[in-house]
């Protein structure tokens, strides 16, 4: 089925001020982490920023102590601080990292140990430890231009080529519906812990810090909600170092960011097939807005999203260097789920491989399965690229669930080598679209163009 791209106008109220009225109404929800007021400083704990001394258990005494008080702002003041091992959050704290303050983590993974609960590329399980971690909390941040430094090159970032087994064996246990406390991995396995990770929590604010050199996933928002993400800055090119990672989360604002990423900037996702379905919490009401993309991919949704993505806003965001592609829907067969009601608004990347791409046969896996994805009301508004070296525009639906509803308006790419790739879609408009260079007004016929004289 190709697409139908002349369709009733009101087929696609919703991209107009529904559009935006959807937008403001969850805008009003996200507030972000309330700031207590009392004040700790790291350094009274034993602390010091001098790169060599654990500073482990002076973050683990100043939790205690904000638990006690019912909350703190932890402050840590300009010094290179050691951790050999992660940092534990409880609830009402935000740890401020003043700037010049650098929290540096051991490379040693038996630091990470014992395990805790967590997730894997979309599998729940019990793992290494995040390197900062929050499990069942409310009021938690994390700002001040300081740096976090995962320090991971010369032992996480080795561990992709060993992870099979591990990763495997995690799929095996998800599909199989294995209880999750009996899916233990850690050593052995080889699969990387994230970087920062907030599990069941609720009201969160990370805000202006550099991540640098992050195991896995810099930050990952699992099962959360009600968070800002703001002007955080990257330079995160290991392996897999994905920028934002929101999973079973919702209400979520990320803007103002500065990406610089060895892997997606944000890659929105809702668990891996038998868990997502039995989950069934959906990723939805995020929006980004005025980011600077640069790494893999600039917004990525699924392919772990099997519990569904909804309600997406990608608003008036540019480059920051290179994107391989700018937006990416990916999906297969082994997924189901939905993806619907995804919004794109005034973005401009410069050189990528393709523009805007949407699939539902992702890394060609699950053909044989019957677990179709819902694909359907995208709306794409303003969006240029210089040039485009593989695609433009791609939709790939399937014969047993066609992409439908879609909408591009005002795209524009100077230079691409295919405009257009449309199978099994139902429902496309396109308006106002250039891809490969706009055409100006026709010359009027002369003498020399007479082909009957």
């Amino acid at each position: 089925m190709f697409a139908a791209f002349l369709l009733p106008r009101a087929m696609f109220a919703a991209d107009g001020g529904g559009r935006i009225a959807k937008r403001d109404s969850i805008l009003k929800q996200i507030t972000g982490a309330a700031v207590p007021q009392a004040e700790l400083c790291i350094t009274s704990f034993g602390a010091k920023g001098d790169g060599v001394k654990d500073c482990k258990p002076a973050f683990d005494k100043a939790m205690k102590r904000a638990a006690r008080l019912g909350g703190a702002r932890i402050v840590v003041p300009a010094g290179e601080y050691w951790l050999e091992g992660p940092i534990h959050f409880v609830s009402n704290v935000c740890l401020e990292l003043q700037e010049g303050a650098t929290l540096k983590f051991s490379p040693t993974p038996s630091c990470y140990l014992p395990l805790v609960k967590t997730s894997w590329e979309g599998t729940f399980l019990q793992n290494y430890s995040p390197f900062i971690y929050g499990y069942g909390l409310e009021n938690v941040s994390i700002v001040g231009k300081g740096k976090i430094d995962g320090n991971a090159a010369t032992t996480f970032a080795t561990w992709r080529a060993k992870q099979k087994a591990g990763q495997v064996r995690s799929r095996e246990m998800n599909h199989r519906e294995t209880p999750v406390e009996e899916r233990n991995f850690g050593e052995g396995y080889w699969l990387r812990p994230h970087l920062i990770q907030f599990f069941n929590c609720k009201n969160i604010t990370i805000s202006d810090v550099f991540i640098t050199n992050a195991p896995f996933w810099c930050i990952h928002l699992l099962q959360s909600e009600n968070i800002i993400c703001r002007a955080i800055r990257y330079d995160a090119k290991l392996v897999n170092n994905d920028g934002i990672d929101p999973e079973y989360s919702r209400n979520i604002l990320i803007e103002n960011i500065e990406f610089n990423n060895g892997d997606d900037n944000v890659a929105i996702k809702c668990g891996r097939d038998n868990d997502g379905w039995k989950t069934a919490t959906p990723s939805e009401n995020i929006i980004i807005r005025n980011c600077k993309f640069k790494g893999l991919h600039g917004v990525v949704l699924g392919s772990e999203m099997s519990a569904g993505v909804q309600n997406v806003f990608i608003e008036n965001c540019t480059y920051a260097g290179y994107c391989k592609r700018g937006i990416f829907i990916k999906t297969n067969p082994d997924r189901g789920g939905f993806i619907r009601d995804i919004y794109v608004n005034d973005c401009e990347f410069d050189e990528v491989e393709d523009l805007f791409y949407v699939t539902s046969m992702y890394a060609g896996e699950g053909m044989d399965n019957h677990h179709f994805t819902e694909v359907r009301n995208i709306f794409v508004n303003g969006l240029k690229c210089r040039k485009a070296r593989a695609a433009g525009l791609v939709l790939q639906g399937t014969t047993a669930k066609p992409i439908e509803n879609v909408r591009f308006e005002n795209v524009d790419i100077d230079e691409v080598k295919n405009g257009l790739s449309f199978s099994n879609t139902e429902g496309v408009q396109v308006n106002n679209c250039h891809l490969g260079g706009y055409v100006g007004v026709p010359s009027t016929a002369s003498a020399k163009d007479n082909l009957f004289k």
